[in-house]
């Protein structure tokens, strides 16, 4: 037993949350966002679009099965410890951490209400304006109005997955450059 502690382990396969998480993670990174849509390609701008694609998963999780809230709830936990993470990594003091999590939870509960409202209502002005006061940190962009469109179409996207496969094997986000 003892004898193993200092061996190499092998890379473990990826958890059904890790594997959900990255996803979202790899669908807010796109380069389309920020080259061709204006999303500042800052610390805030990138957070921005990591809420945005997990509002998008959260939004089609939410009121199903238990289980499918249940592994919500662990990407919702993975998020945020992966913020933690990022933020002691670029130098964020220990005492500060915390709060700065608190904030940017805030961010989250903010945006998701405001993209759950402007979902609800189906009124376009209210999306774009959602989203030019998130991502678009306020501007009055050009690219909220694209955005809105690809928010659109990837709630239909995803509205299609099963939930075991959202939960298992992670949402299929649509091509950004496709709802241009």
């Amino acid at each position: 037993m003892v004898f193993g502690l200092f061996q190499r382990r092998a890379a473990s396969t990826p958890s059904a949350t890790e594997r959900v998480y990255g996803l979202i993670v790899a669908q807010a990174r796109a380069p389309y966002f920020y080259r061709e849509l204006g999303v500042p390609d800052t610390v805030m701008g990138r957070y921005e679009m990591i809420v945005l694609h997990a509002f998008l998963y959260f939004h089609r999780l939410k009121a199903v099965e238990p289980a499918a809230k249940e592994a919500a709830q662990e990407v919702f936990d993975l998020m945020f410890a992966e913020m933690d993470s990022a933020l002691r990594e670029i130098g964020v003091g220990d005492l500060t951490v915390p709060k700065r999590i608190k904030s940017m939870a805030g961010v989250f509960y903010a945006r998701a209400a405001a993209y759950e409202a402007a979902l609800k209502s189906a009124d376009d002005a209210q999306l774009i304006g959602a989203l030019a006061a998130g991502p678009f940190e306020g501007a009055d962009a050009a690219g909220a109005r694209q955005l809105a469109r690809y928010l659109r179409s990837a709630v239909d996207a995803l509205a299609i997955q099963s939930v075991p496969a959202l939960v298992q094997s992670g949402p299929i986000f649509p091509q950004a450059e496709a709802s241009s």
